[in-house]
């Protein structure tokens, strides 16, 4: 049976819809409205007279026969997918072509990607970068992306994980103002009797403070009123003069250096697991993410 232009592109649109569950991601993804894809889908259904998607103003999801569908269709389009990344692979790679879709952590998108994009897009102006930011623990294949960046000890089990960056310092610190009105500590259990910025994890458990001094580690669930799950708005807070924060190094950096935040408890410092890109396994490497790794690799804006 031969398949024309229109009903490839039908099944395409459904692959989309049946990734994201959700019209506005799916559209995103393929450059339309919402509503077009909606159009199509009804069209589709109509064509083949079999409805493969149950839509109500909540959700979105597959009848028995779109996962019939989706089942029988997502490895000969992944298969072509890879064919047609390995044509882009004989390009020169100033000419290389192609969107990569990452999901990635906070911290790796300001401390990683931001300083290598720039160059990136220097040398391969034809390849386009979606990034969905976001601390919450995604599967990556539900969001419809080609890979994510994590800390190490958080990617699963079942993906292929490769290290982008060495392992990062995590610090506490605090403005100089507040650490002469509430006393500097010298011990994690100080921090007991201090005003802290509480962590929220992906996966929504609390995150509990963690030092390492001559074989010793303690982790500790810090007292204090605020719980968040962003640096930017975590350096805020503590340059405020409010509260103490626990951030990577790297993050604290430049308010360290211009006297804003100072690094207290800095012989109990513990080094955290580095930033891995991770992606299914039955999944070849596109050609531009290959592109991005081998230059993170080469400038190593985190060190490796």
């Amino acid at each position: 049976m031969r398949i024309n232009r229109t009903e490839l592109a039908d099944l395409g649109t459904f692959l989309a819809i049946a990734r994201h569950r959700n019209f506005r991601r799916a559209g995103l993804e393929l450059g339309v409205s919402a509503s077009a894809l909606s159009h199509a889908l009804k069209s589709m259904e109509a064509r083949l007279g079999v409805r493969l998607v149950n839509r109500t103003s909540r959700s979105v999801t597959l009848t028995a026969a779109g996962e019939d569908l989706l089942a029988s269709l997502d490895a000969p389009f992944a298969a072509i997918g890879c064919a047609l990344d390995l044509l882009n692979q004989h390009r020169e790679p100033a000419k290389a072509t192609g969107r990569i879709r990452l999901n990635v952590l906070e911290h790796a998108s300001t401390l990683l990607l931001a300083p290598v994009l720039p160059l990136f897009h220097e040398r391969h102006p034809r390849v386009e970068i979606d990034v969905r930011v976001s601390n919450d623990l995604l599967d990556v294949v539900d969001a419809g992306a080609d890979a994510g960046i994590r800390y190490g000890g958080t990617v699963p089990q079942d993906m292929v994980a490769q290290r982008l960056s060495a392992d990062l310092r995590w610090v506490v610190v605090g403005r100089p103002s507040y650490l002469e009105r509430h006393g500097t500590p010298d011990h994690p259990r100080d921090l007991a009797a201090h005003r802290c910025l509480r962590i929220r994890l992906g996966d929504d458990r609390l995150y509990r403070w963690e030092f390492e001094r001559e074989g010793e580690t303690i982790a500790l669930d810090v007292p204090g009123a605020v719980t968040l799950d962003n640096t930017q708005f975590a350096l805020t807070l503590a340059a405020a003069g409010g509260r103490l924060a626990y951030l990577p190094e790297p993050c604290v950096g430049p308010s360290v250096a211009r006297g804003e935040l100072r690094i207290v408890l800095a012989d109990w410092v513990v080094a955290g697991a580095g930033f891995h890109l991770y992606y299914p396994g039955r999944r070849q490497l596109p050609t531009g993410l290959r592109l991005l790794v081998d230059l993170i690799r080469e400038v190593r804006p985190l060190g490796l």
